[in-house]
């Protein structure tokens, strides 16, 4: 009777480890999976550059500095790995493309292109579903996260090696703070 009662607690113990071991396994896949997301998005949105610029060459003749600062601040965040890294090229991208699109407003004829304004619209859907994928990314890190951090999941996630993830963040701060809106 004893070696029964044994042998069922032993298969429980084995049940109970393999859905832990099983539940963290899926978790990090989620957060591999949510990262191919914001990969996605990031890159149509390295693609849509180059074509919003070309379209821009012709009409900003004397804003060279401003369109090759948005040519390089692309070619950075292409080239970055790792989410720190490639949230702080983003950062500058997005730095670089706000700057170009003040500019923007210097030019009624290029605002008034329409292949210029489906570009910008396309910039805009994209910057947007950028923005969900990061919240989604952080949203599955901050589950992962705190799997493997919690008792009695840290067990097995440190035997075997579970690492955890890196939030995508914001590293510059004046893009945490609310727009600020004045009527003339």
């Amino acid at each position: 009777m004893a070696g029964l009662i044994f042998l069922g607690l032993l298969v429980v113990a084995v049940v109970f480890f393999v859905g832990i071991y099983n539940s963290l396994v899926g978790l990090r896949n989620r957060v591999k999976n949510a990262w191919s997301q914001i990969d996605v998005q990031l890159k149509r949105r390295h693609d849509l550059i180059p074509n919003l610029v070309e379209t821009a060459k012709g009409y900003m003749k004397h804003e060279r500095e401003t369109l090759t600062a948005v040519t390089d601040a692309r070619a950075r965040a292409m080239g970055t790995d790792g989410v720190a890294a490639r949230g702080q090229a983003e950062t500058q991208l997005s730095a670089a493309l706000s700057k170009f699109m003040l500019v923007v407003e210097n030019y009624p004829d290029l605002k008034a292109n329409e292949n210029f304004l489906s570009l910008q619209e396309e910039l805009t859907s994209t910057e947007n579903r950028i923005a969900f994928a990061r919240q989604s990314y952080n949203d599955q890190v901050l589950f992962y996260n705190n799997k493997i951090e919690m008792f009695p999941s840290n067990i097995i996630a440190g035997m075997f090696n579970f690492a955890g993830e890196e939030f995508f963040e914001i590293e510059d701060a004046s893009e945490r703070e609310a727009p600020k809106v004045q009527f003339t």
